[in-house]
């Protein structure tokens, strides 16, 4: 079954300063949060922020390209993790053809809010990722140890918890 969410955010994990892109439900009752690289995070924070570059970025140029050949982008959804990394697929639609495309969950949110098409996360991505290692996700926290559990709870707590007011604008 597939969870509607939208892009709550960008934060910065402050431990190894690994920059997070936060989805959260429509009704704020679950919260997904997935590590990404500096240049995701930049892709997102630009359209989030409406920054126009003086030439198109990498997820501009897709949204064009759809455009012009008249694909639309139906909806993206984050469909598993796996050994701590997260999948995606962006589904397109062209004439009466329908395509799913292999993505990287960041990629596939950065052309979402380009195109302005939904964003949905399957159910067992959400359960999934309650057991996320946080310990493999902050490298240098040990596995299975006191700190990382500790580590762990404060995370899941932290999000569960966040409101807009925890966002300022992301430092690029």
């Amino acid at each position: 079954m597939l969870l509607e969410m939208r892009v709550f955010g960008l934060a910065i994990d402050p431990i190894t300063n690994v920059p997070i892109v936060i989805l959260k439900d429509t009704e704020d009752k679950n919260v997904l949060p997935i590590w990404i690289g500096p240049l995701e995070a930049s892709a997102i924070a630009t359209e989030l922020e409406k920054i126009q570059m003086a030439r198109p970025m990498t997820h501009d140029l897709l949204k064009d390209i759809f455009k012009n050949l008249g694909i639309s982008v139906s909806k993206i959804v984050i469909a598993d993790i796996e050994n701590n990394v997260y999948y995606a697929v962006i589904h397109l639609n062209y004439g009466n053809n329908h395509y799913a495309i292999d993505a990287r969950p960041s990629d596939a949110i950065a052309v979402a809010l380009r195109t302005n098409s939904q964003i949905f996360v399957e159910n067992k991505v959400l359960e999934k990722s309650k057991s996320v290692d946080m310990g493999k996700q902050v490298s240098h926290i040990k596995e299975g140890t006191d700190k990382g559990e500790d580590r762990k709870a404060e995370w899941l707590d932290m999000l569960e918890n966040l409101s807009r007011e925890n966002f300022g604008k992301y430092k690029m």
